[in-house]
């Protein structure tokens, strides 16, 4: 019931949220900007962290001799400028008008891969467990299997949030889906073989269909095996697992190139994926880790000990310190080479996102560092749940940081349509996690490594 009110109340913010934005149109945008400048830029939400563009272009001035601060003047503006004008130079009002009409569409693309990511990232470590035949984890597989409801559902949701944008929006998140674009900018004409609707409506549904064939066929393994007298349907399991870990290895980076690089079309990093196979990675078992936990209290998982828990923490823990691995390379090698497509990325998001952008390495290396290092910590739940809430949160914005500077620019705020979207979708999980979870029983009885399982004690 509680899922069913946080999604109508995400569905009111929503809604609420495209229509505030286009209270901002042609006729008064001169009007909004005006009014904007005279209070300071802080009288409204939607004008979080913006100076006038009289302040930015002197400020852009100033710092006309440091390269990194030149790359991103460029990149801004031919990414938000060129781009989305066809070609010529939009105007500073046309330019503004467009991003405040992006941030809905931004917002709600945000929180809906974040809730499919973390469903996908249990997924992968679900046929880890079973291609390595592990033998702590049975006890959590009902919990990973009803977590992974989610993947079908929320991958075809991000998908159609995606093209909708191209196709509904005005190009609002993914500017080489205009063909004005396409036709003045160089980069984007070489990349276009692979960045067209066509090509990325097609990856899209390969994407998707394995992910659900695997979550479909091994979920179906899993409950025959309860009632079977000899263990064929873990053998399959097991094969179809590790055929799976392959093709999401591969088809994980292309999915981030894809849903998240290409907003920034002129942009690339060879670590990408990666990176966010790690954001996913540690998002997915802190849910499973916190599910588990909520299960155990409500009696439901009594075969579950502090031992398990422990091991999980230990991933959330050990994926912590991974990504931030990830991040530093990706963020240092881009940084000191200073090449100026590539440093952009970074130059933009210190500027104008110097607080989610440092906030969320702190919450994602430091929190994680101080809280769960200490072995003890990592039995005791509460403290497991508060360390799992700061990681969710954390790569809640992470994934804001990489949608956000590409399509609203310097004009973002946590609000309304932020909110809305997270309790839009965030009630959409939990009503098809637990209605999958209410659907078998919580443990797999019939999974041959159960029994050691059952008495896994570290």
């Amino acid at each position: 019931m509680s899922a069913i009110v946080l999604i109508v109340l995400g569905l009111l913010g929503v809604g609420y949220g495209f229509m505030d934005s286009h209270k901002v149109n042609e006729d008064n945008i001169s009007e909004f900007l005006a009014n904007e400048a005279h209070h300071g830029d802080h009288g409204t939400e939607d004008s979080h962290a913006v100076t006038s563009h009289d302040e930015s272009s002197s400020h852009a001035d100033e710092a006309h001799t440091d390269t990194h601060v030149e790359s991103a003047s460029h990149v801004e503006e031919g990414h938000g400028e060129e781009a989305h004008g066809g070609g010529h130079e939009m105007s500073h009002e046309e330019h503004v008008l467009h991003q405040i009409h992006n941030r809905p569409w931004a917002a709600l693309y945000v929180a809906a891969f974040f809730f499919f990511m973390i469903a996908l990232g249990v997924l992968a470590f679900y046929a880890i467990q079973y291609a390595a035949q592990a033998g702590w984890s049975p006890v959590l597989f009902r919990v990973m299997e009803g977590i992974t409801a989610y993947v079908l559902p929320g991958a075809v949701i991000v998908l159609l949030i995606a093209v909708a944008s191209g196709t509904l929006g005005h190009y609002n998140l993914f500017v080489w889906m205009d063909p004005d674009v396409v036709e003045h900018d160089k980069l984007i004409q070489g990349k276009s073989s692979y960045l067209n609707l066509t090509s990325f409506i097609i990856r899209g549904v390969i994407f998707i269909s394995g992910y659900a064939l695997y979550r479909h066929f091994s979920r179906k393994f899993s409950l025959a095996q309860d009632k079977a007298d000899d263990n064929k349907n873990f053998k399959k399991n097991f094969r179809i697992s590790a055929a799976f870990l392959v093709f999401y290895i591969y088809t994980e980076s292309m999915m981030s190139w894809d849903w998240i690089m290409s907003v920034d079309p002129h942009w690339f990093s060879t670590l990408f994926g990666w990176y966010v196979f790690a954001s996913m990675f540690v998002s997915g078992i802190t849910v499973i880790a916190m599910v588990s936990i909520y299960l155990k209290s409500k009696g439901l998982l009594e075969f579950v000990n502090d031992s398990h828990i422990h091991d999980l923490a230990k991933f959330m823990f050990g994926i912590s310190i991974f990504w931030t691995y990830l991040w530093f390379s990706q963020f240092m090698l881009i940084w000191y080479s200073n090449i100026p497509e590539e440093v952009t990325y970074f130059v933009t998001r210190i500027e104008d996102y110097k607080l989610p952008f440092f906030g969320m390495l702190a919450m994602n290396f430091i929190f994680p560092l101080l809280l769960l290092m200490n072995s003890d910590y990592k039995r005791i739940n509460w403290f497991v749940i508060m360390a799992g809430i700061v990681i969710l949160c954390g790569h809640y914005i992470d994934v804001f940081n990489m949608i956000m500077p590409a399509t609203v620019g310097d004009r973002w705020f946590i609000g309304i349509p932020e909110i809305s979207s997270i309790l839009l979708f965030g009630g959409l999980f939990l009503l098809i996690v637990f209605t999958a979870l209410g659907k078998a029983p919580l443990l797999a009885k019939g999974n041959p490594f159960i029994k050691e399982s059952e008495h896994f004690h570290y």
